[in-house]
């Protein structure tokens, strides 16, 4: 898939169906959920990268049979002629329903609706799985980008404790140099600036010195505790009230309120 972000949309879809076959709609919501309001994907990219994923072979459609039990015998042509009849006489009186309909007539129309059209569920298969595992071992730059810092520390709790604490320090490297840069534009152009703009820049500097922070407590415990845990397993996330990085790891924060899992 081209693009960082379509990377970070496969590797997000091959995790959330590692945990568990999604129907799109479902699959669609977890996404907004994992990513957060700010990086939220709608249809119009989430099926282009399903029909990407199928044409691969890292998914797979399975359509749940249709369980719906099985009805009376047919009636012959001329009884179901005089029916339709007596319905829509009922129907042209009455609104649109027979004249005498009760709950056994609507319970079995909205049968019928949800009878017509059955939900495709997108699921992973073994292909996928060897793919979702190479993705989750990448810890380059695009690994600690604004783009894909936030998914890939959603999916900790599967990726290997090396992996994770390159990612972190790769983030924190990232972020370290972006306040070099603030914190020298803010220098130079101090004076020229009002107090509003001024107080904008000053935030923007405070939000990411809380997420270095926030990245030196999580580097701290995984070379605590991680540095010889097995894959699935991840420190403790910190209760320090100024933890949780706004700005630009929202999408972290979002994506995985509870932290990582316990190892």
């Amino acid at each position: 898939m081209g693009g960082n972000r379509s990377g970070v949309l496969e590797l997000a879809v091959l995790g959330l169906l590692h945990e568990t076959p999604l129907h799109g709609y479902e699959l669609r919501k977890r996404l907004n959920a994992l990513l957060g309001t700010f990086r939220a994907f709608g249809y119009g990219s989430l099926y282009p990268c399903l029909k990407e994923l199928l044409a691969q072979g890292l998914i797979a459609e399975d359509s749940p049979a249709d369980t719906r039990p099985a009805g009376p015998a047919r009636p012959s042509g001329q009884a179901v002629n005089a029916g339709q009849a007596r319905q829509r006489s009922g129907q042209s009186r009455y609104g649109g329903q027979p004249r005498h309909a009760g709950p056994a007539w609507h319970s079995g129309q909205a049968r019928q609706r949800s009878g017509r059209r059955s939900k495709i569920v997108y699921k992973l298969t073994a292909d996928g799985k060897e793919r979702l595992q190479d993705l989750l071992a990448e810890s380059g730059p695009a690994a600690w980008d604004d783009d894909g810092f936030g998914v890939h520390f959603a999916f900790f709790g599967q990726t290997r404790a090396d992996i994770r604490l390159r990612i972190l320090e790769g983030r924190r490297t990232r972020l370290e140099e972006r306040l070099d840069g603030v914190r020298a534009a803010m220098s130079r152009t101090r004076e020229r600036l009002d107090s509003y703009t001024l107080e904008l820049h000053r935030h923007g500097l405070e939000s990411v010195e809380r997420e270095v922070r926030w990245l030196n407590e999580l580097i701290a415990s995984e070379r605590e505790y991680g540095a010889a845990s097995p894959p699935r397993s991840a420190p403790p996330q910190s209760a320090s009230p100024h933890s949780a990085p706004p700005h630009s790891a929202r999408t972290a924060e979002n994506g995985t309120s509870a932290g990582p899992p316990p190892g």
